[in-house]
């Protein structure tokens, strides 16, 4: 499975790069009490945060902010998803717990203030193409709305989109049967090769921890 950034989007965002990660047999569970209990913690501390910055305070969100507008897409309108994350906690809200794939993706979101996808690559045929999307372009969304994806970034395989950093599709996403994953993170285009690596290493780490398995990553750019 190949992954490529189509020149629509180097064009616009010549520096645009994303960080793939390839998770093999690996178990879905519950999340572990030791990540209920840190990422508790740390949702505790974005909330004191609030107190002191707003969500447009933080320079990961301006930089994002801006990869939309430079690919003509509204980040008032759709926000990407770590935005949202940081303003549903910033005005008191929790998050549920899901299991030890999804919760940990809502955690390094919030950590590193980047949107991040997660797919099961099982549910996904052949390459993947990170694109904007075309007239026509639709897909159901993880919170069961239909999202039209027209001239906004998406991923698509042979079968159509399926993710973007807005929000994901219901058709690759997680469930306690998936075994093979692949985690999408779109990385801050100001970052430079050796702070990508270090932050893809640290995040694998982590999710094989506690989700076991093997991993395999690639900067895409």
């Amino acid at each position: 499975m190949n992954i490529q950034i189509d020149s629509v989007i180097l064009e616009r965002v010549p520096t645009f790069k994303v960080g793939a990660i390839f998770y093999h047999n690996t178990v879905i569970d519950q999340s572990p009490q030791m990540l209920r209990g840190r990422f508790q913690l740390f949702l505790e501390s974005l909330k004191l945060d609030a107190l002191q910055y707003s969500v447009s305070d933080h320079d990961a969100i301006k930089e994002w902010r801006g990869v939309f507008k430079q690919l003509h897409m509204d980040p008032s309108r759709y926000k990407p998803s770590s935005e949202a994350l940081l303003k549903r906690i910033y005005s008191g809200k929790t998050l549920d717990f899901m299991n030890g794939a999804v919760d940990l993706n809502n955690f390094f979101s919030l950590q590193y203030l980047l949107p991040i996808g997660i797919y099961d690559t099982d549910c996904l045929s052949g390459d993947i193409t990170l694109t904007l999307g075309k007239t026509g372009e639709a897909y159901e969304s993880l919170n069961g709305r239909l999202m039209n994806m027209e001239g906004r970034l998406l991923s698509k395989d042979a079968n159509g989109p399926f993710g973007s950093p807005i929000v994901d599709s219901k058709r690759s996403a997680i469930t306690a049967e998936t075994t093979n994953a692949l985690q999408l993170i779109y990385l801050r285009p100001s970052m430079t090769d050796d702070e990508a690596h270090q932050l893809l290493q640290a995040v694998q780490k982590m999710f094989v921890q506690v989700n076991g398995g093997s991993s395999t990553s690639h900067i895409i750019a």
